[in-house]
């Protein structure tokens, strides 16, 4: 196995690895803390090792009852081959990991709500542990909460019971016999309803949103066995889905047992469970098989989950739509490396991450210039059928464990070992290691995507005596991806003029669309054209969710706006508290905030 040497971790993960979690916590609304009790099963890598440096903390972020950190911020514990280190101890009320939302910040308006996000190395703030994707354990946990509360895990159920020490609480119980690293451990806590919507997944949220998403979500067991038939069996029992509340600021995040999902996805409108297919994918690729360091786990987590979810959509719908996908990842990538800049080492497929904030470095990037590889080589080495035969076959052998890219290279050469010539032919280094766009633009079948382009093109070169031809018929024909890559198409080009958003508005009337996605990309034309009534209209879409894809955006369309810039900072400030601790971190650079 490759030695690891993982930037983004204070672990260290080459003397020593965790194998099994015990956790106890109880619940404490009123202090917004964690409250305590983990045993961590270590086993020792390296022959005479006297002293365990297991954790090194941030005392801003975790306090520890029995040590001063301060002073002495590494605990040496001194230990055999095997040990069992057992820690008592307190999250911090600004714990990174956790977010603490007021009943008023619910869809209820009764109970307070807790949920985690612990990717990418968050899980720090919530639990000792080694935040390292290269160390990956089984876990336990008992969860304390008030009785009128739902707890839920990245776990499976293993019952409940009144707490014996408080009759107004009630213990959860739960267990993780697979083997995960530790930013898939989460953990939610609310008045959380359930629905069945197949013979092995519920979908969880407040009852407010419990029957609109258990609609939304009613092909979770056909995407599933769809993903066992090209990945092999679903390994982790359960498969549920969490509909957070609206500051969650992901799309989904792929907790095993547990998917959380924003409900920014909740429209009525099928065509969003796209998301829902890519956290399934990562029930394979991130999950099972998981990259040894964040340097490498972008791409060979994000990458290949991208290309299962939209062989998913294949086998599910067409090759026509697998193809139109690739086209709106393609326009995404663009973006981000316009937004980075073309020579930023980010937009590497394997970025160097030594000193930057794994947070600073979340992007499309990983997920499209992987796909666009991966689909490469598929073009290069014979097909869908032929390259997914290599995925599930490179899933089978690293499943339960990590890898690098490196490896995932050599397995590649191996298994194809028919086709070296072709595989020598390949640029790695320009895929890899250099910068910008990738090196080779996808052939995609354009037939979706055509009429996207057609209607683009007939409001970019309208002339005012033109506008009269546009009517609600245009948008008609076209389904919500197609819709979405129509108003993609737009932002790419120069800012129409203000008469022309004006008439898109009166004949299609976006304003009223309930599709976040399309939403989104529709205020920000509004935005970029100078359309004032907008403005609101966008500031108000950037904080009644806190999704970063919508958010950030957003206020820097605004900021952008001169006139607005101030507007922009203002309601950033008075909407700050409600928004996830990431996702205002990133707002605070994107709006140039001094602390």
């Amino acid at each position: 196995m490759t030695p690891v040497l993982d930037p983004s971790s204070f672990s260290s993960v080459s003397k020593c690895a965790t194998k099994h979690l015990n956790l106890i916590y109880h619940v404490e609304f009123d202090r917004r803390v964690l409250k305590g009790k983990v045993a961590l099963t270590v086993e020792v890598l390296e022959d005479k090792l006297s002293s365990l440096v297991q954790f090194s903390f941030d005392p801003s972020k975790l306090s520890l009852c029995l040590l001063d950190l301060i002073t002495s911020p590494h605990i040496h514990i001194y230990v055999g081959q095997h040990v069992i280190v057992e820690i008592e101890y307190e999250t911090s009320p600004s714990a990174t990991a956790l977010q603490w939302l007021t009943p008023t910040q619910t869809a209820g308006k009764k109970h307070p709500y807790l949920f985690s996000q612990c990717q990418a190395t968050h899980c720090r703030t919530m639990i000792p542990c080694q935040d390292s994707p290269s160390v990956k354990h089984t876990y336990y946990a008992q969860v304390s909460v008030p009785r009128e509360l739902v707890a839920l895990m990245s776990a499976l159920h293993d019952g409940q019971e009144p707490d014996p020490s408080d009759s107004s609480r009630v213990i959860y119980r739960f267990r993780q016999p697979v083997p995960m690293p530790s930013y898939l451990i989460a953990i939610v806590v609310g008045a959380l309803e359930s629905r069945e919507i197949g013979p092995r997944s519920r979908v969880w949220s407040e009852k407010e949103y419990v029957d609109e998403a258990a609609f939304e979500f009613s092909e979770t067991e056909s995407m599933l066995k769809t993903a066992e038939s090209l990945a092999g069996p679903y390994v982790w029992g359960q498969y549920d889905v969490l509909v957070l509340p609206p500051s969650f600021p992901y799309g989904g995040m792929e907790n095993p047992c547990l998917t959380f999902v924003t409900p920014t996805v909740l429209a009525g409108d099928r065509s969003l469970a796209g998301v829902i297919a890519h956290e399934i994918s990562h029930s394979w690729t991130g999950n099972l098989v998981t990259n040894r360091t964040w340097e490498g786990i972008f791409w060979l987590n994000e990458g290949h989950t991208v290309y299962i979810e939209r062989m998913i959509a294949r086998c599910m719908a067409s090759e026509q739509l697998r193809q139109f996908k690739g086209i709106g990842g393609w326009k995404e990538l663009q973006e981000s490396v316009k937004q980075f800049g073309a020579n930023n080492v980010l937009t590497n497929l394997v970025p160097n991450l030594h000193e930057v904030d794994t947070d600073e470095a979340f992007s499309s990037v990983p997920y499209e210039k992987g796909f666009a590889l991966l689909y490469h080589l598929e073009e290069l080495l014979g097909g869908p059928e032929v390259f997914m035969g290599f995925v599930k076959s490179y899933i089978q052998l690293f499943a339960y464990g990590t890898v690098t890219t490196e490896e995932w290279k050599n397995y590649l050469f191996t298994y194809f070992k028919d086709k070296m010539d072709i595989l020598n032919k390949v640029d790695w280094n320009a895929w890899m290691h250099t910068p910008g766009m990738a090196p080779v633009k996808p052939q995609y079948d354009t037939t979706m995507a055509d009429a996207c382009t057609a209607l683009c093109q007939r409001w970019v070169k309208a002339k005012e005596e033109d506008l009269a031809s546009f009517t609600e018929a245009d948008v008609k024909k076209l389904n919500s991806p197609q819709l979405i890559e129509f108003m993609a198409l737009l932002l790419q080009e120069e800012p129409l003029p203000l008469s022309h958003v004006k008439k898109m508005q009166e004949v299609y009337q976006l304003n009223s669309v309930k599709n976040a996605e399309v939403r989104f990309r529709w205020l920000r034309i509004c935005v970029k054209a100078h359309w004032e009534e907008a403005v609101p209209l966008a500031l108000k879409m950037a904080t009644e969710q806190g999704r970063m894809k919508f958010t950030r955006p957003l206020f820097k369309e605004v900021y952008n706006f001169s006139k607005y810039s101030d507007e922009a900072v203002k309601t950033f400030k008075e909407n700050r508290g409600a928004l996830h601790p990431v996702t205002a971190m990133m707002v605070v650079k994107d709006l140039k905030i001094n602390g």
